[in-house]
C-alpha cells in the first residue's frame, strides 16, 4: 500500500485548486454526455458505454501511454546509478516510496513524472538534461518531480485533460456527420449534430482553461516544495536558469516534437520565442519561477 503523507510541504491552495478543477471538470463531463443522449437519445446506452469506457481506459493507462510517447525506457541502478542515487536520496529525505527510474533518449533537456500514486509513478530524466546539470540541480529537478507524486496532482492533470481530448474527438465525429446531413436541415438528428460541434469546442475551451490554471499553480507549487525539502532553492533556480538557455539552442525540428507534453514536462519546450504557445503555456513564467525560490532562499537565510 502506498504511503498518503510525505516530508514534503502540504499545499491547501494546490489541494483546493485540485478538488475545484476535479468537480467542474466532472461538471462539463456530464453536461457534454448529456449532449449526446438528448441529441441521440435512441442510442444512449451505447454513449453511456463508449464514453464510460474510454474514461476508464484513459484513467487506467494514460499514464503508460505518455511515458511511451515521450521515449521513457526504465533503467536499472547499474545502468544509471546517477540517476538513482539522487532520487534515493530525495525518497528518504521524502519518507516516500521510490518510483520507477527511466531515462530518454533525448537532447532536450528535461524531465517528467507520471503515474496515479505513488506505487504506479515513474520519474524520467532526458538525456540532454543529465549532461548539463550538476548533481545538486539535478537533484532539484527530480524534487520538484517527485513533487507533483507526492500530492498526486499528476493523476489530476491527466483526468482532467482528457475531457479536452474527448471534447475535441466528438467535435469533429459531430462535425463529419452534421456535413454529410447538410442537404437534409429539417432533419431534428441533423440538427442535434450540428449543435454538438458547439457545446463540444465550448467544453474543450473550459476544460483547456481550467487544466491551464491548476497546471501553472502547481508548477510553483513544486518549485516551492522541492526547495523547501532540498534546501537548496538556488540549486533548483540555476537549473532553470540554465535549462532555459539551453532549450533556445535546440533545433526547432526537435522541440515541436517534444511540445505536445509540455504540460509533463519540467519546463515548457518551445520553437519559437515568439511562439503562441508561451501565451497558454502551462507553466508560470521563468521570471516568476526564480522570483519564488529567491524569496524562499531569503527565507531560508534567515536566523
Amino acid at each position: 500500500m502506498s504511503r498518503t503523507r510525505t516530508r514534503y510541504a502540504p499545499d491547501r491552495g494546490l489541494t483546493g485548486r485540485m478538488v475545484t478543477t476535479m468537480f467542474l471538470i466532472g461538471l462539463l463531463y456530464v453536461v457534454l454526455v448529456g449532449v449526446l443522449i438528448a441529441a441521440l437519445s435512441g442510442s444512449w446506452p451505447i454513449i453511456l458505454v463508449i464514453t464510460g469506457g474510454i474514461f476508464i481506459a484513459q484513467f487506467w493507462f494514460s499514464d503508460r501511454i505518455a511515458a511511451f510517447s515521450m521515449g521513457a525506457k526504465e533503467v536499472t541502478p547499474e545502468q544509471e546509478p546517477e540517476l538513482h542515487g539522487a532520487i534515493d536520496r530525495i525518497c528518504a529525505l521524502a519518507d516516500m516510496e521510490k518510483p520507477r527510474v527511466a531515462i530518454a533518449r533525448s537532447d532536450v533537456p528535461n524531465a517528467f513524472a507520471t503515474g496515479r500514486s505513488e506505487r504506479t509513478a515513474l520519474v524520467c530524466a532526458t538525456t540532454g538534461l543529465m549532461r548539463r546539470l550538476e548533481p545538486e540541480e539535478l537533484e532539484g529537478v527530480l524534487a520538484h518531480e517527485m513533487s507533483h507524486v507526492a500530492h498526486r496532482d499528476v493523476a489530476v492533470m491527466t483526468i482532467a485533460s482528457f475531457l479536452g481530448v474527448l471534447a475535441g474527438i466528438i467535435t469533429r465525429v459531430a462535425l463529419w456527420g452534421g456535413l454529410a446531413r447538410n442537404n437534409r436541415s429539417n432533419d431534428p438528428v441533423g440538427v442535434a449534430l450540428m449543435l454538438i460541434p458547439l457545446v463540444s469546442a465550448v467544453v474543450y475551451a473550459l476544460s483547456f482553461l481550467l487544466t491551464r490554471l491548476l497546471s501553472r499553480y502547481r508548477e510553483l507549487s513544486a518549485d516551492r516544495t522541492a526547495a523547501l525539502l532540498t534546501g537548496r532553492p538556488s540549486a533548483l533556480a540555476s537549473a532553470l536558469t540554465k535549462v532555459d538557455g539551453q532549450l533556445a539552442r535546440i533545433p526547432t525540428e526537435d522541440l515541436r516534437k517534444a511540445e505536445p507534453y509540455n504540460a509533463f514536462y519540467f519546463m515548457p519546450a518551445f520553437s519559437s520565442k515568439q511562439s503562441l504557445g508561451r501565451l497558454l503555456s502551462s507553466h508560470p513564467t521563468l521570471e516568476q519561477r526564480l522570483e519564488q525560490l529567491a524569496r524562499i532562499s531569503a527565507d531560508l537565510s534567515r536566523p
